[in-house]
């Protein structure tokens, strides 16, 4: 049987590029290469295309001096990567790509419009999908529909801040302190804070509106933070839950917990009384039909401290695939190794 050539694409110019780096090293380790050849291109932090000859370069860092530039070519008649080098040229056939790229430029549709227009399988989910879901903002507008609960909110533009006190003022007529203030567009919780006063509200509107002009503003939920996998294409499949316990100076699971303290930590299949788990399980499957979500995602929620209920956070289209990221964990739990899973992932691809 003739192989196909999978490639797996990382990096990327948003502010979660080392995190895609550390994923896509555990993506390519679980490529089946009986059935498939790999090519892997990174993209640098300046949207440079550099084509990676072994995973030994991403863990070091060399691919950004070794690799050699290529473009990929959106031709719906050649799917192919053509690989520049002094003035000459070669090709390279591409049947899927896994875009292993989180956040801005990756995981918002961008990509996945290039992919649409070469006419190529890709892993996860499409254009709307990809680009409503990496929006907080938006995802929230579409869930008020479902009437599933999620954090009461008021969503801001960063021209809006040229009034800051005014601003504050509407929204301390919503809200109570603390509130949690996020850019509508950014993952691995890159410019989230949480603001207990007037004055550190206005710092951390400044801080989110430097990664993106919407800004969310969010009532704080106590509870336990709790995720859920979704796998699938018509026919969703929601895995068990993992509850996020953050380290103890870690005031919410911000990048810092999540990727730098070795006191955070993952529990998969929690106790927790069957029927919150089962809630949690149907909500997961039910927004990811909502955004018109195809192959994988991972739905996070809190669990309320006092009433047990669940309340929806966000949806993540192109979850981390790290040593310590709780997507893969979840299937393994359920008997889907991450051997399997990729492959179910690329086959998921071809199917859409």
């Amino acid at each position: 049987m003739n192989k196909t050539n999978v490639m797996v694409l990382f990096g990327g110019q948003s502010s979660e590029h080392e995190v895609s780096c550390m994923s896509a090293q555990t993506i390519i380790k679980n490529i089946d290469t009986r059935l498939h050849d790999i090519t892997i291109v990174g993209i640098t932090k300046g949207g440079q295309w550099l084509l990676t000859e072994e995973i030994g370069q991403i863990a070091d860092g060399s691919w950004l001096d070794q690799g050699k530039e290529v473009v990929f070519s959106a031709n719906a008649r050649k799917q192919e990567l053509i690989i520049l080098n002094d003035g000459t040229y070669s090709t390279c056939k591409i049947d899927v790509v896994f875009p292993v790229l989180h956040g801005l430029y990756g995981e918002d549709g961008t990509v996945q419009g290039l992919l649409e227009l070469a006419k190529i399988p890709y892993v996860g989910c499409g254009v709307l999908a990809s680009a409503v879901s990496m929006d907080k903002l938006y995802t929230k507008i579409i869930v008020d529909d479902l009437e599933i609960r999620q954090a009461r909110y008021v969503g801001i533009r960063r021209s809006e801040l040229q009034r800051i006190d005014a601003l504050v003022d509407r929204i301390e007529g919503e809200f109570n302190y603390p509130v949690f203030v996020k850019p509508s567009c950014a993952g691995s919780s890159c410019g989230v804070s949480k603001a207990e006063n007037r004055e550190k509200l206005k710092a951390s509107l400044a801080m989110a509106a430097e990664h993106d002009r919407k800004v969310l503003v969010e009532e704080m939920i106590i509870g336990r933070e709790v995720e859920c996998a979704v796998l699938g294409g018509e026919d969703v499949k929601a895995s068990g839950i993992g509850e996020i316990l953050p380290a103890k100076e870690n005031e919410f699971y911000d990048y810092d917990a999540k990727y730098n303290n070795a006191e955070s930590k993952t529990v998969i299949d929690p106790e927790m009384p069957s029927e919150v788990v089962e809630q949690i399980r149907a909500d997961a499957a039910e927004i990811f039909k909502a955004v018109d979500g195809f192959g994988l995602a991972r739905v996070d929620f809190f669990v309320e401290n006092g009433t047990n209920q669940v309340v929806f956070n966000e949806i993540n289209t192109l979850p981390g695939f790290t040593a310590i990221s709780m997507y893969p964990m979840l299937w393994e739990a359920k008997g889907i190794n991450k051997k399997e899973l990729v492959e179910q992932l690329i086959q998921l691809a071809y199917q859409r």
